[in-house]
């Protein structure tokens, strides 16, 4: 099947990663990134914080100009946050089925003007998918017609972990990792700085750390910046425990930590939700908490016990493997409700 692929062509992002598996489950794509349309940061802010209203000129015109391709099977947008409703109007001038998969959070409020074009965007889509926790009500209200409520996801070729333990590169082994971004108003660095005080050993990976208030009480236990590729599997599978932390602000009730974590053959140690008892059995396959104390209490514990911890991770290692969640599962999973 031909497959128009609009989303971030950057080697080590997930839509890139997304359309590599539409590749290897026998699909011919073709992969244009209107992003590129934004050059710079500052550039890059000013649309973020007004709903990309003053591109879509650009980006109606940058669609035109790519989109002679044949006769696509299917045109597949990846979060489609810079695309309005004139853009989507061009995709349908070719006459093919045109899903939307965003597993953001486009009818919420955290990033404030960000999905004003997408949302008025929405009738134009054959389907929408959308990450589990999403209500089909609620994108209803905007005009969607067909709504999937899928897991977030991993990728079967990038998270595979290393085949043995000696491989992991010593800079990546640790007790207890969180792997992620510092988020104004979320208060990860408050939970973390938490078990640090409480003697749990933390090691920290991610981007804009610096910006915490509480930085110079965790920079001693930073450990680097956002993590790609073989490095971000070497952080999980080379920690005894891969803290999950959700945004509250995205309203998430998993990530793709969630899946990653277990498959990249880490131990899965997050806050305890719906979902996640729904797709782990507690104490077992991955362990929750619902606050920070909770959280001191297990990490004592499993370090305290290496035949517990090695017990669970590999029981969330196997589990995860049979909840479907790959990239590969996911992406035929759309095609099947598509018809294909």
């Amino acid at each position: 099947m031909d497959i128009l692929y609009i989303g971030n062509d950057s080697f080590h992002s997930t839509s890139y990663h997304r359309a590599m598996a539409l590749k290897r489950l026998g699909h011919r794509v073709t992969l244009i990134n209107p992003k590129t349309l934004l050059r710079s940061g500052l550039v890059r802010k000013l649309h973020f914080r007004t709903g990309y209203k003053l591109l879509q000129r650009q980006v109606t015109n940058f669609l035109k100009k790519r989109i002679n391709v044949g006769n696509p099977d299917l045109i597949w947008v990846n979060g489609g946050e810079l695309l309005g409703r004139k853009s989507l109007q061009v995709l349908k001038a070719l006459r093919t089925p045109i899903v939307l998969y965003n597993n953001d959070d486009p009818t919420g409020t955290r990033d404030g003007r960000r999905f004003d074009s997408l949302r008025k965007a929405l009738p134009y889509y054959d389907l929408c998918v959308v990450r589990l926790e999403k209500e089909e009500d609620e994108l209803l209200k905007y005009g969607v017609r067909q709504v999937l409520r899928v897991y977030m996801s991993y990728d079967e070729e990038v998270h595979k972990p290393f085949d043995h333990p000696s491989e992991i590169p010593a800079q990546f082994i640790s007790d207890v990792a969180f792997i992620g971004t510092w988020m104004r108003h979320e208060k990860r660095d408050e939970f973390l700085l938490k078990l640090i005080r409480a003697g749990i050993p933390v090691s920290i990976w991610g981007a804009r750390w610096p910006k915490s208030p509480h930085w110079d009480a965790l920079k001693a236990h930073y450990r680097g910046g956002a993590l790609s590729g073989r490095d971000y599997v070497a952080a999980i599978q080379g920690a005894k425990i891969c803290i999950g932390m959700l945004s509250h602000g995205n309203r998430d009730l998993h990530t793709r930590r969630s899946v990653e974590t277990t498959y990249a053959g880490g131990l899965l140690c997050a806050q305890r939700t719906a979902v996640h008892l729904g797709m782990y059995e507690e104490n077992q396959e991955a362990v929750f908490w619902d606050d920070v104390d909770e959280c001191i209490g297990i990490c004592r514990r499993l370090l305290a016990d290496d035949k517990q911890r090695e017990h669970i991770r590999k029981a969330g290692y196997d589990k995860v493997r049979t909840l479907k969640v790959g990239n590969e599962d996911i992406c035929t999973a759309i095609l099947k409700r598509l018809n294909f």
